[in-house]
């Protein structure tokens, strides 16, 4: 009364179809039961080629059953006949089947084979872009740095061609103010100017801004209606979405508007009359501007004497600078002293770390030397245990095999020991027959020829029963080799098609392979080496 629903489908549950249980009545043999050795997955659904095996096993019985009886030498000769072409017949179709399995397994091959070549030229077509993009990067990185070279020549060269004669030029503060790429503005760091050195100069330290103190100080003093500022902004309705966005269109408005106001304002201030100013007020004059500094262009002497006057001020203030240092250096010599000790014992303490760093990375170097000694160790291990499982599961397996053939073999020594001993018996039982027969054939030519009518002629009489005799005998044991033949086939039939029957689709596959191992590489090996002895 309850049902369930699952998240699969019932093709990804399927197991093998159930199969009730049945009874078979007896002496009849079903047809329906020939297929019992067939399972889901190993001939189940049939196919094509299942179909082509059960057409053959009905026509294999139809032909048991129309085979002839065994009653007279020209149903024997028939049957024999019969039973050669039928033979003939299967080893055509086990011939068939040989080669459609060649002719798979050659297009499996050849398929194979078509996608590796393809896999290989993509490989290939891959490793060749590759290499063509690494060439095609290094001939632009180096486009790049010849271009770069190129660019910094022509820009040393341009610097040179300016002042070609090496003359001294005289410093035009005017034009380095101006220039806002100039040194004034932005030095060099290789002149010897630094600006992050001194950049906490220019950060602004303030007690009521760096502090809480300072600041519960100015809010203190602050009144309490600047603190607190409310400002109403006019927004006009028309312009405001139900979201509360302004349009565009309100936005221009009243910028529009805004606009339009201080124009008014203006034209109002313009329009509104100067007022005379009154007399009793003194009008200043103007003060007047200084004179227009005229500089003159000096003569080149002076300028030199000028750069003269500059290159010694120069020196004589490094001169003074270089003084300066060594006066600090030498009043300070003991503080000196004091950071190179503490330098050394800081070399000293990188020494320990260094140590102490190298002890670290030999452990590890010799916790991974130790990991891969103990992994090599496990798959030795692993690889002589799978070696030992792989050959005692090969040994038990082809010990079962030959427990089975030494069944199989004991079972037919049995049926060929019973055949025996009932042969024997009935042999024994003809000979007796035979025997007593004879005795009775002797009586009766010894008592003939004990009579006057033999005479002369008993040579003959002798040679003519013997010639009997041995053709007799001859028909006898013909006629008994054949019965033992056919019984012999017949028994060896009903092993066959039960060993037929019982056999899985594992062992088919043995003995197919067998037969491509014992018959195709073989001829595959022949024909390739007359193909190489044909191209050499």
């Amino acid at each position: 009364t309850l049902a369930t629903q699952t998240d699969y489908r019932d093709g990804e549950a399927q197991t093998d179809p159930y199969s009730p249980e049945y009874i078979v009545r007896s002496g009849s043999v079903p047809e329906i039961l020939t297929l019992a050795t067939l399972t889901w997955g190993r001939g189940l659904p049939a196919g094509q080629a299942e179909m082509e095996i059960i057409d053959r096993i009905r026509e294999r019985r139809a032909w048991e059953a129309a085979l002839p009886p065994m009653d007279s030498p020209a149903n024997v000769a028939k049957r024999l006949k019969m039973m050669e072409a039928m033979e003939r017949k299967e080893w055509a179709c086990r011939e068939e089947e040989i080669d459609k399995l060649q002719k798979a397994r050659m297009a499996v091959f050849k398929k194979l084979l078509q996608r590796r070549e393809e896999n290989q030229n993509k490989q290939d077509a891959v490793r060749l872009k590759n290499q063509w993009q690494n060439h095609q990067k290094a001939k632009e990185q180096k486009m790049r740095k010849i271009q770069h070279d190129c660019a910094l020549m022509l820009r040393k060269l341009i610097a040179k061609r300016k002042n070609w004669m090496g003359k001294l030029e005289r410093r035009d503060i005017i034009k380095e103010y101006n220039d806002y790429s100039s040194q004034t503005y932005a030095p060099l760091s290789r002149v010897g100017f630094f600006p992050d050195d001194n950049s906490n100069y220019y950060v602004v330290k303030n007690f009521y801004l760096n502090t809480f103190a300072g600041l519960c100080e100015l809010e203190e003093s602050v009144q309490h209606s600047i603190s607190h500022i409310k400002n109403k902004i006019s927004i006009p309705k028309w312009t405001i979405t139900t979201t509360g966005y302004i349009r565009k269109s309100g936005r221009l408005e009243a910028v529009l508007a805004q606009v339009h106001q201080e124009l008014l304002e203006k034209k109002k201030k313009l329009k509104e009359p100067k007022k005379p100013p009154p007399v009793w007020e003194k009008v200043e004059s103007p003060v007047p501007k200084p004179p227009t500094l005229i500089l003159e262009k000096p003569s080149i002497e002076e300028e030199e004497i000028d750069l003269a006057v500059i290159c010694l001020q120069q020196l004589l203030r490094g001169r003074a600078l270089q003084n300066m240092m060594f006066e600090g250096k030498e009043k300070r010599v003991d503080l000196i002293q004091e950071l190179r000790t503490t330098h050394a014992l800081q070399e000293e303490g990188q020494l320990l770390l260094e140590a102490e760093k190298q002890m670290t990375l030999s452990l590890q170097r010799q916790q991974d030397s130790q990991m891969h000694q103990l992994s090599a160790l496990e798959r030795d291990l692993a690889t002589v245990e799978g070696r030992a499982l792989g050959n005692m599961l090969d040994f038990l397996s082809k010990e079962l095999v030959r427990l089975q053939e030494e069944q199989k073999i004991h079972a037919l020594l049995l049926l060929a020991e019973r055949q025996r001993r009932m042969r024997e018996a009935e042999e024994a039982g003809r000979r007796q027959l035979e025997e007593d027969r004879r005795e009775e054939e002797d009586e009766l030519f010894r008592q003939a020829r004990e009579g006057d009518c033999w005479g002369c002629s008993s040579l003959t009489i002798d040679t003519y029963l013997e010639d009997i005799i041995l053709s007799s005998m001859e028909r006898t044991a013909e006629k008994q080799a054949r019965e033992e033949i056919q019984k012999r086939a017949i028994e060896i039939n009903d092993i066959a098609y039960e060993m037929e029957s019982r056999r899985t689709r594992l062992q088919s596959e043995e003995i197919v392979a067998e037969l491509v191992y014992n018959f195709l590489i073989p001829e595959a090996e022949k024909s390739f080496m007359r193909e190489r002895g044909k191209e050499s």
